[in-house]
């Protein structure tokens, strides 16, 4: 069981810094990273990432909009990983949310 982080940014130009440190303070073991715009649909590291994660891993994201830029694509991903009974937590600076 793997704590197995997702960062994401836009452009080029942002960095993916912040969203790292908060998921390797967290624990995550193995990080992908991605410079893409959320309403890329071809994002080659979050098909790695889709792929990498295992039965009992669970899937952190410091936000939500990170993953997802609609509701409908982040409710596909949810309903993906709650199938192969993957876990999925969000850090935030106020409070954590983790569903299972």
């Amino acid at each position: 069981m793997a704590l197995v982080g997702y960062v994401r940014v836009s452009s080029t130009g942002q960095n993916l810094g912040t969203q790292k440190d908060k998921l390797k303070g967290y624990g995550c073991q193995r990080i992908f990273t991605e410079k893409h715009s959320g309403l890329d649909q071809a994002r080659p590291q979050l098909k790695a990432r889709l792929k990498y994660l295992r039965e009992g891993d669970t899937l952190v994201i410091t936000r939500l909009d990170r993953l997802a830029r609609s509701a409908t694509h982040l409710g596909a991903i949810v309903v993906q990983l709650q199938r192969q009974k993957i876990a999925f937590g969000v850090l935030n600076r106020k409070r954590s949310i983790f569903c299972t």
